[in-house]
């Protein structure tokens, strides 16, 4: 069995794309998905299962669409994955300034190299980011709604959702749990 992450994109912001997380948890223990935890209403799920997952998420798409009437991309990482995506962090929280805050981007593919070039030669003083594999670690010294360099994530041309940091952690700190 696999411990997955599934994060979903773009759910209960705002009035739009409202799911439930109860109403979440039971489609995916319905799709025979085991150990379902949610954390907050953003859309963070853990679950073990047998299934790989690139057939894997689309079959998390594709009910999730069929259940609740709208399209949300789920990006998913292994428990080892995510744990190696963490250890990769290059920001620290102990540095933090008053308002300053790390955020990390989860995208469903890796982009271009030239997509990549792009975001880092984009000149968005303070704001910094480090780009690996399907990750972006984003610098913020304000707030992520105010980020110019934030902005420029959907440039990427994939899929992405941004978590911060301390919701990374503690989804961490779940995965332990479900061991």
């Amino acid at each position: 069995m696999t411990i997955y992450i599934a994060l979903l994109r773009g759910i209960n912001v705002g009035k739009n794309n409202r799911i439930k997380m109860a109403d979440l948890k039971n489609l995916l223990e319905s799709m025979g998905l085991e150990k379902v935890k949610t954390y907050i209403q953003s859309g963070n799920v853990l679950f073990e299962t047998k299934d790989d997952a690139p057939q894997l998420s689309q079959r998390l798409e594709d009910e999730i669409s069929k259940t609740f009437g709208f399209p949300v991309p789920v990006m998913l990482r292994t428990a080892e994955e995510y744990e190696q995506i963490i250890r990769d962090g290059p920001y620290s929280m102990d540095s933090l300034k008053e308002g300053e805050s790390i955020q990390l981007a989860f995208l469903a593919d890796e982009p271009s190299q030239e997509k990549i070039d792009y975001l880092r030669n984009f000149h968005s003083e303070p704001d910094e980011c480090f780009i690996k594999g399907k990750e972006v670690y984003l610098f913020l010294r304000q707030s992520i709604l105010d980020s110019k360099l934030a902005a420029q994530l959907p440039k990427l041309a994939v899929p992405a959702t941004v978590r911060n940091w301390k919701t990374v952690i503690k989804l961490s700190t779940m995965v332990e749990a479900l061991k």
